[in-house]
């Protein structure tokens, strides 16, 4: 996949800002006939049954885990990327109108949790992209700029279809630690790296630590290694509404909130901030 020299700092980026954190929220939905893989219950049901449980878990993202975690970016005066699935918006979009109006930002994250990119091909590719853009934009009112594929896993020519689309960045990528721009023939979108030490789903679900390890890792790299060390870098702070969007998890949440509010070193913003910085020149 083409593409320009890493580590490249972009004019704009702020002054003494070392470390730029992202905050997402993976707002997620699955088809009718289909649940997460990963749930809360620790004996997988038979091949060929529905996980009526593992649904009925993932539900709790729109009913209850969204609003709440909405309400303690409030109280933190934080804006967040919601990664947002295309059935949500259809079916919530009174939730998504919400999202939009306190000025978070929403990217795509396929039409269902169970649609990936990776086995589509070019053609069903694309026209999931653009069902996406379409209903998100419908609830939201405002067009998506930016993708990020159900397990971070594009297909073959997803990112190339980002770029014809005039997306301006993705977080498919986890080769860096900072963004990069990737070029397709006139179209250039950024790449932003999505990093998974600070995430509710392989901490405490698929590995099943407590939950305040969440806190103990984000601490433990700023205070160890982002504190000490002067290179310039992106961080990721993620929880999914389904899961740290319950109680245990929004407890971690503000804590992790708390924690980056407090450092002058950090920069709070969005994708599709950092995004525009690399699509204008650029200092080295």
């Amino acid at each position: 996949m083409p593409y320009e020299k890493r580590e490249v700092i972009p004019a704009g980026w702020p002054d003494g800002k070392r470390l730029a954190v992202f905050v997402n929220i993976p707002l997620e939905g699955w088809s009718d006939n289909a649940a997460p893989a990963i749930g809360p219950m620790g004996n997988p049901l038979k091949p060929g049954y529905l996980d009526t449980q593992s649904r009925s878990w993932a539900h709790y993202a729109h009913t209850t885990g969204m609003p709440r975690l909405l309400d303690i970016l409030h109280k933190k005066k934080v804006k967040a990327t919601v990664f947002t699935s295309g059935i949500i918006a259809d079916r919530y979009p009174e939730l998504v109108r919400r999202i939009a109006e306190e000025g978070h930002e929403i990217c795509g994250h396929s039409y269902s949790q169970d649609i990936l990119p990776v086995y589509l091909d070019e053609k069903g590719d694309k026209e999931n992209i653009e069902r996406c853009q379409q209903v998100i934009a419908r609830a939201s009112g405002k067009r998506i700029t930016g993708w990020s594929s159900p397990r971070a896993t594009p297909g073959l020519t997803t990112i190339r279809n980002l770029a014809e689309m005039d997306f301006l960045w993705h977080n498919d990528t986890f080769e860096t630690d900072m963004p990069y721009l990737e070029t397709f023939g006139d179209k250039k979108l950024v790449a932003i790296p999505f990093t998974m030490e600070v995430n509710d789903m392989p901490l405490y679900v698929r590995y099943g630590n407590a939950p305040n390890t969440y806190n103990q890792n984000l601490h433990r790299i700023l205070d160890k290694w982002y504190a000490t060390h002067d290179g310039v870098a992106c961080l990721d702070v993620t929880v999914h509404a389904h899961v740290f969007g319950r109680p245990y998890g929004a407890i971690e949440f503000e804590e992790a909130l708390d924690t980056i509010t407090s450092l002058k070193w950090i920069w709070i913003p969005t994708h599709e901030e950092v995004a525009k910085l690399y699509l204008k020149p650029r200092r080295e």
